[in-house]
């Protein structure tokens, strides 16, 4: 699998010191991201990362900020969305990352398993960038495109709107 925005820290050089990397796609980046997440385009996505080895593994944190243009699901229309989103995560090597499954509590950061010599904090910010936009945005023409093709609301499809469309019929007897 390639990765389309790389930014790769060697594991042997990350001590015990924190040290600050910051991030910036460049424009085909961007682009072949867009794709990827079938967004209409990526006009910025830079990531600041502190990163330091502790006992654990290599804890990365920092901010990923992107400005996007996401299609509204219903009529395509281009949306604009921005993300600034914290990051919080530690790097085990792929042996240490073991099988079992751990509920996480609100102070506990994800754990990310690595392979080879490397991190890559360009896919961490690509990752987040992802995960933070709405998978479903919706524009401001949305509800009338919808009213249009008949969908009802959830208001009129829930059982309360059931009784205001009998209302509504018992009133014009």
């Amino acid at each position: 699998m390639s990765v389309e925005f790389a930014r790769p820290q060697r594991v042997d050089t990350i001590g015990d010191d924190a040290r600050t990397v910051e991030i910036d796609a460049d424009a085909q980046e961007r682009a072949a991201l867009a794709k990827r997440f079938d967004l209409i385009g990526i006009e910025r996505l830079t990531g600041r990362f502190t990163i330091r080895r502790d006992a654990a593994g290599i804890v990365a944190e920092g901010r990923v900020a992107a400005a996007v243009t996401q299609a509204c699901s219903i009529t395509g229309d281009p949306l604009p969305a921005t993300v600034d989103e914290p990051v919080a995560l530690r790097f085990v090597p792929q042996q240490d990352a073991g099988q079992d499954e751990v509920e996480l509590g609100d102070s506990d950061i994800d754990v990310i398993p690595y392979d080879g010599g490397t991190i890559d904090l360009g896919e961490v910010a690509a990752e987040t960038m992802a995960l933070a936009l709405d998978p479903f945005p919706r524009g401001p023409n949305a509800e009338a495109k919808l009213k249009e093709a008949g969908v009802l609301s959830e208001e009129q499809a829930g059982p309360f709107g059931a009784l205001a469309a009998l209302k509504d019929k018992l009133g014009k007897k």
